[in-house]
């Protein structure tokens, strides 16, 4: 027993001096940090460094989920509510959610309009009216947005054999997640909102890899199959009945150097008409290029020029090989 616990001694004494040993190394370093602190705070001088500090809000990405989820609960009444909702109790929630959304969002707006005119010397003024007006805006639209998601939920139901139910979809498509924060997004980038609806589908695409410019115009019963690696750009132009698959990409053509300032406002990005079927890999590119209704674009097809209505574009089938 004497043995035991001598050991265990010398083993409890070996352990302190290692932990000694580790705070000493840990107050050598910790006093190398206020001069590290300090030139990381030079450094925000520096003109080609990207600083906001001013007293001016910038726009909150974590206030931008919230709203998120709290529209979520205007368009479909119900589904994502952390209560539950029922007749008796439907018009008091709704209103509560509708004036939690009409605070945070007109906040959230008024500083991202307000942030681009001080940062950009933009004229500056009724920065919080704006915001409160756009908001009311977009309260508005939220009727027509949630007829246009329920026909995109119908879609998606019936070209789905996998689907059980329209609540099934609703709950767990990606691809319904991503057009429901693209169809919000879109309607703040039509009122010339800045920052916040790249900054909702910017959230979409990290939640579900579904990359969709708030500028991309969409029509109805607009299914993504799947989803994963989509990318539909700025001034894609989308039809009726449009299905597409993963991997799709909608984009433009290689750019110049200097295209962030030279094709600002110009059609780069393709226009795909009613009742197309894009299937997985596919990419068509260009400002130009037109994919006529009722075609069906293969998987990893490349396009670059426009197809007719009614047109199949496939890939010649490739020559396997067996070892």
């Amino acid at each position: 027993m004497r043995e035991f616990n001598s050991g265990n001694m010398l083993k409890l004494k070996e352990r302190k001096r290692e932990c000694r040993t580790d705070l000493d190394s840990a107050m050598v370093h910790r006093r190398e940090l206020s001069k590290v602190a300090e030139e990381i705070i030079q450094n925000c001088d520096d003109s080609d460094c990207f600083v906001h500090a001013d007293f001016e809000p910038i726009p909150s990405v974590e206030s931008v989920i919230e709203i998120i989820n709290r529209l979520k609960e205007l368009v479909f009444p119900g589904y994502f509510s952390s209560g539950r909702l029922n007749p008796v109790n439907l018009k008091y929630i709704m209103g509560q959610s509708v004036s939690v959304v009409f605070d945070m969002l007109s906040e959230q707006i008024s500083n991202s309009i307000r942030h681009d005119c001080i940062r950009y010397d933009q004229p500056c003024h009724d920065c919080q009216e704006k915001g409160q007006q756009a908001t009311i805006e977009l309260l508005r639209s939220i009727p027509s947005i949630r007829r246009s998601l329920s026909k995109d939920v119908r879609a998606t139901f019936d070209g789905d054999p996998a689907a059980r139910s329209y609540d099934e979809i609703i709950f767990s498509y990606p691809g319904i997640q991503a057009i429901t924060v693209y169809r919000i997004a879109h309607r703040l980038f039509e009122l010339d909102i800045p920052i916040l609806p790249r900054t909702m589908s910017e959230h979409a695409h990290s939640v579900t890899g579904i990359d969709i410019h708030p500028g991309a115009k969409i029509g109805e019963r607009f299914v993504i199959d799947h989803g994963t690696g989509i990318v539909i750009g700025e001034t894609a132009v989308i039809g009726n009945n449009v299905r597409i698959y993963q991997g799709v990409t909608l984009g433009a053509h290689s750019l110049p150097h200097n295209a962030g300032n030279r094709l600002k406002g110009i059609r780069r990005h393709p226009t795909i008409k009613d009742d197309v079927i894009i299937y997985s890999g596919a990419t068509i590119l260009g400002g130009k290029t037109v994919i006529g209704e009722r075609s069906v674009v293969g998987g990893n097809v490349w396009l670059t020029d426009s197809i007719p209505a009614d047109t199949k574009v496939i890939m010649k089938t490739p020559e396997l090989i067996y070892n």
